[in-house]
């Protein structure tokens, strides 16, 4: 899959920030799209999160979701057994980061990464809500987001772990 920059994220981000009715039929198409993906994020793995987080999940992966369309590029099919092989595989690498600070243990899955915007998208949507006096994430959530919607874009790109050169 060719690389989705940061043009085609803003671009997707102001589809569906143009209307509610824009945002509730991308919903819709991806439903048909890409169902196993969207139902992903509805499973018991995200009622740990608050509703606004759980929201924000969602707008996130039709941004994610919508540039990907936006590239021209056809985007697989992601089924269960991906899902649950690359959130897997994230949260191993994770695991082994000794680092403290959201940023730098999130600097492990850059490294040789096809799709660096992707994640510096999903990286600094959550990181700016560190700022905000009533954030839409939880500071204990953020990492598991991240991984969420990493493992989103693994599958929805076709990135594998072993496809990366060592």
């Amino acid at each position: 899959m060719k690389f989705i920059g940061q043009g085609l994220i803003e671009q997707a981000a102001e589809l569906l920030d143009g209307s509610e009715e824009s945002y509730e039929q991308a919903i819709t198409e991806m439903e048909k799209e890409q169902p196993v993906l969207l139902s992903y994020f509805f499973t018991d793995n995200f009622k740990v999160f608050t509703q606004k987080e759980n929201e924000y999940i969602l707008y996130l992966i039709l941004v994610i979701w919508k540039a990907l369309g936006l590239s021209g590029e056809s985007v697989p099919d992601v089924t269960e057994l991906q899902l649950s092989q690359a959130e897997g595989h994230n949260w191993e690498r994770l695991q082994g980061v000794k680092a403290k600070g959201f940023h730098e243990r999130l600097n492990v899955f850059f490294d040789n990464y096809p799709q660096e915007d992707l994640l510096a998208f999903v990286e600094d949507a959550l990181a700016e809500e560190e700022e905000e006096e009533m954030p839409l994430v939880t500071k204990e959530g953020r990492e598991a987001i991240f991984v969420s919607l990493k493992s989103a874009i693994d599958c929805l790109t076709g990135w594998k772990p072993e496809t990366v050169e060592k």
